[in-house]
């Protein structure tokens, strides 16, 4: 079974949200990351960059795949996880700690509130 942390939120395509003053920092779950297999490059947007719900922010390059990231929410990119350019690797060794890949001031935080709570992206990737 996947790790799947309470205190996140979750997206449909298997993005978490993490809520810190004011911010959000987001990255890809444990479930998406073991679906994609060991990870070789990672693209993200730049410092400034404003990113759409539902849109791609960049993507993800695994052996196998290159998949697409999916904004959860609309906001502006205030920092990015530049250690993910040398060491791709941490998105499947840490996926909650050290990979997480953009923190974005959201335009409206009551968007946080509209993604799926922990036990609603277990059941759904359980296929509840």
């Amino acid at each position: 079974m996947s790790n799947v942390p309470k205190e996140f939120k979750y997206s449909e395509e298997h993005e978490w949200v993490k809520a810190e003053e004011g911010n959000v920092r987001i990255g890809i779950t444990d479930f998406a990351q073991s679906e994609l297999g060991d990870i070789v490059f990672v693209e993200l947007p730049e410092v400034g960059d404003e990113i759409e719900a539902d849109e791609p922010f960049g993507s993800v390059e695994s052996v196998k795949t290159v998949s697409e990231l999916y904004a959860p929410i609309n906001g502006k990119v205030v920092e990015v996880n530049e250690e993910l350019e040398d060491s791709p690797e941490f998105v499947n060794e840490s996926p909650y700690e050290k990979a997480w890949m953009v923190v974005v001031e959201p335009k409206d935080a009551g968007e946080v509130d509209k993604l799926m709570s922990a036990e609603e992206y277990g059941n759904m990737i359980s296929g509840e």
